[in-house]
């Protein structure tokens, strides 16, 4: 994973909406976070099954990538086009966080995303083992390619904007967040398989009830193609 920041949210939308949204965030939305200086790489992922029914991902050189002045400046000047989809979003998780570890390489075609929390006395256990055992196990592993853990900044999470406005209430945000990247699907299945069994996640500090998704990746982005196709928008 490239850079040491990395933003992750995930929302739903109302039936109907999704073929709009879709259009705006491939043909504008990423266009326009990934041209901001410091943003590497933006990802969307749709959902195997279930809710939230989106998942995105943008990397940046680090953590202040998602506070600067340049970003916050999109974030309360949205364009029109985002001011028609942002009330669309529903049930908003977005979390700036930290790259604590990171293994593999490329993108894979499908994501494992495993939202969760360290119990009490127990994160710096539960961090050496995912970051020095775990983590670097599954990212060689046949099917899978990448294995990567996040730690958020709540309060540059929740840091209030005009496009925090328009979605109508406060954005959630995880605490730490585990994504495993793979060609296979299978593969990525049975990595949630082995992390939520008896002697993973939980045995090695979480705490109960982490929050999973599987996702398909429907639209990637880098920095380079960004800053070369976009264009301000006009009055």
């Amino acid at each position: 994973m490239p850079g040491t920041g990395c933003f992750v949210a995930w929302w739903d939308l109302p039936a109907g909406s999704e073929s709009e949204h879709d259009n705006w965030h491939t043909h504008e939305h990423m266009i326009e976070r990934v041209a901001i200086p410091g943003f590497l790489r933006g990802s969307r992922y749709r959902s195997l099954g279930g809710a939230p029914r989106i998942c995105a991902i943008y990397q940046g050189e680090t953590l202040a990538t998602f506070t600067s002045p340049a970003y916050r400046e999109r974030l309360n000047n949205p364009t029109q086009w985002s001011v028609r989809n942002f009330p669309l979003f529903r049930d908003m998780n977005r979390s700036l966080c930290t790259v604590a570890a990171t293994y593999g390489h490329g993108i894979g075609g499908y994501l494992l995303t495993i939202q969760l929390s360290a119990r009490d006395g127990e994160a710096q256990h539960l961090q050496r083992w995912l970051a020095d055992d775990k983590l670097p196990t599954l990212a060689a592993r046949a099917g899978l390619n990448g294995a990567h853990l996040l730690i958020s900044d709540s309060a540059a999470s929740q840091a209030g904007t005009r496009e925090t406005v328009l979605r109508g209430k406060p954005d959630a945000v995880a605490d730490w967040i585990v994504l495993i990247e793979g060609y296979e699907r299978a593969a990525v299945e049975a990595a949630y398989v082995e992390l939520m069994a008896s002697r993973g996640l939980s045995e090695h500090g979480a705490a109960a009830n982490p929050t999973a998704g599987f996702y398909s990746l429907d639209f990637t982005l880098g920095e380079d193609e960004a800053k070369r196709i976009w264009r301000e928008p006009g009055p």
